[in-house]
């Protein structure tokens, strides 16, 4: 027994690893592998880690690359923007192109697609020599002190001491007063990174001492393309009229559109295209497509369908408020597509061929009038405690006001005795009274309105010019401010004939002068002109006629001697203006009495 060997063989197994003990009672299956709960949303996960990816901010990019290249780095930067456009990641960003060292760099650079030694702890805000403070939560004076105390002493790792404060404008009078002297004459080993959203409550004596940036709002096209990228990197698909819409509802801002991604990729199927019209449901958005046709039953004075169309949309959980915004919207597109083309309005082309249209039919004094209508109708939508009763009456007198006329198209009518009223008409027969006497009613409105309006004046005669002064004449006479001050200082007649006037442009002429001459004269004259400009050999124009005879006048008047004994009596006089009083023409009251014969 003693010689019996019990050491185990190395190579096999104290019990067997499917069993729980050394009686082979069999092992409890293990729990399938938990995927972590933690996630990370987009607007954290595509934060900018270098200034490449800072969209829509070249020129602040382009100044600080500049400046880093040059070495002029200033020891404060004011950072301001609205909310979303990269402030605080601009200024981590700052921090660590600040203290941006590796084994080949040595000095501060904007370059950093390479991680140095201080980016990681930068990046997890765990660095000893950046700091980063948020204003909201330390307001106050002691507050500061207790941080600008630590000023004097030297960088223990990196190359700079590096203060980020975020949301500056929130600090009281008394903190901003402590930092004062501190921020004017910093430490060289210290920078400052400031972040605000309300630039103006920031003092001018803290702004005079930093250099500023403003982080413009991103156009909508710049997020659409963040927002593609992002899509892709994630694998997944939003429809592209979605991610427009989302980039439109960010008002500028790329962290919010990213955080409207987010929502928007969790509303579609696994796998599946995210479609515009969950996106345009999430956002509470109303259909555009049907905005539109509101807009446009609206400018063909349709207040029944008008309203239909509002309460299709309303059923469908569109909030008033933002159809009216919508319907704004609609109005300064149109009004743009009308100044400059369809093709300045960013939205599709489908949409932006039917606004330019209803643009191309109105007049633009319409739309101003109607964009006016409409700030007033959101404006009662949003105090209104039935915001659908009042976007109702808001279509119903849009639609009735539509057509109305401008106040010279009115003015002609009721000089001509046309009806002045616009708006369609009642529908259907008339109540009460009787067709025949709505009827009468009406043309005894018409034959009074007749009555008043004054008769229509014979058309005039088209003006003959028989020289240029009839030329400036006619362009007082029709009040074309513009043109006249133009011709009275640039033009020096050469020669004029009735039909042709050749003259010499003085310096600074407009180049469309005599285009401009050429138009108002045919439209005003009804016959051809022909108008050119030649290099030399012309008159006066009428501006240098007057400034000379003003000349000459004071030279005369300074000559006077009565006038050299007051300018001798009161030593240092001058004279400042000359008027010419107009002569009292005598009254027959004053007249001498006519003597008697007798």
């Amino acid at each position: 027994m003693a010689d019996e060997d019990l050491s185990l063989d190395p190579e096999t197994p104290e019990r067997d690893p499917n069993t729980t003990d050394m009686f082979g009672a069999p092992a409890p299956m293990k729990p399938p592998q938990e995927v972590s709960a933690a996630y990370t949303v987009i607007a954290r996960k595509y934060r900018p880690r270098t200034f490449d990816d800072l969209y829509g901010q070249e020129a602040m990019v382009r100044t600080l690359k500049n400046a880093f290249s040059t070495g002029r780095i200033a020891h404060a930067f004011m950072l301001t923007g609205v909310r979303g456009v990269g402030k605080t990641t601009t200024a981590r960003l700052l921090a660590r192109a600040l203290n941006y060292e590796t084994d080949a760099i040595h000095e501060p650079t904007l370059d950093l697609r390479a991680e140095g030694r201080h980016c990681k702890a930068i990046i997890e805000g765990r660095h000893m020599d950046v700091l980063e403070l948020d204003a909201a939560s330390r307001t106050k004076v002691e507050d500061m002190r207790e941080l600008l105390d630590g000023v004097r002493y030297a960088p223990v790792e990196a190359r700079y001491k590096v203060y980020i404060i975020d949301e500056v404008h929130m600090l009281s009078t008394s903190s901003f007063n402590a930092l004062l002297k501190t921020l004017e004459e910093p430490p060289p080993h210290v920078k400052f990174i400031f972040a605000t959203t309300e630039i103006r409550k920031v003092p001018v004596t803290i702004l005079s001492r930093c250099q500023r940036f403003d982080l413009r709002r991103v156009e909508p096209d710049v997020i659409v393309k963040n927002l593609e990228m992002i899509t892709e990197a994630e694998g997944v698909r939003v429809d592209a009229e979605g991610l427009l819409l989302i980039a439109r509802a960010a008002e500028g801002s790329v962290r919010d559109a990213q955080s409207m991604l987010d929502q928007a990729i969790v509303q579609g199927e696994p796998g599946q295209t995210v479609p515009a019209t969950l996106i345009r449901d999430m956002l509470g958005l109303a259909d555009r497509a049907q905005t539109i046709t509101l807009f446009e039953q609206t400018m063909r004075g349709e207040p029944g369908p008008a309203i239909e169309t509002f309460r299709t949309l309303y059923g469908y959980g569109a909030d008033p408020g933002q159809v009216m915004l919508d319907l704004l919207e609609h109005a300064h597109s149109a009004s743009v597509a009308k100044a400059i083309g369809a093709h300045a309005l960013i939205m599709p082309k489908e949409q932006a061929g039917r606004l330019a249209a209803i643009g191309a039919s109105v007049s633009a004094g319409t739309l101003s009038r109607l964009w006016q209508m409409l700030l007033r109708a959101h404006d009662e939508v949003r105090r209104s405690p039935d915001p659908a009763a009042a976007v109702d009456m808001a279509l119903i007198r849009l639609a009735y006001a539509a057509d109305l006329p401008g106040p010279e198209e009115a003015l002609r009518r009721i000089q001509t005795g046309d009806p002045v009223g616009g708006g369609p008409g009642p529908s259907g027969g008339g109540g009460g009274g009787g067709g025949s006497s709505a009827q009468g009613g009406g043309g005894s409105v018409t034959a009074q309105a007749r009555v008043l309006a004054p008769e229509p004046q014979a058309a005039e005669a088209p003006p003959v010019l028989q020289s240029f002064a009839d030329v400036i004449a006619l362009i007082e006479k029709k009040r074309d401010i513009a043109l006249r001050l133009d011709v009275e200082r640039y033009v020096r007649p050469v020669s004029f004939r009735p039909g042709a006037i050749e003259f010499e442009p003085a310096p600074g002429a407009p180049a469309n002068l005599a285009q401009r001459l050429i138009g108002r004269l045919r439209e005003w004259t009804g016959q051809p002109w022909l108008i050119a400009a030649q290099g030399g050999g012309g008159a006066e124009s009428q501006w240098e006629r007057q400034k000379r005879e003003e000349r000459e006048v004071r030279i005369e008047i300074e000559q006077d001697p009565f006038i050299l004994s007051v300018m001798k009596s009161f030593p240092g006089a001058e004279i400042v203006s000359i008027r010419t009083l107009p002569t009292p023409e005598a009254s027959p009251a004053d007249a001498p009495p006519e003597e008697d014969e007798d």
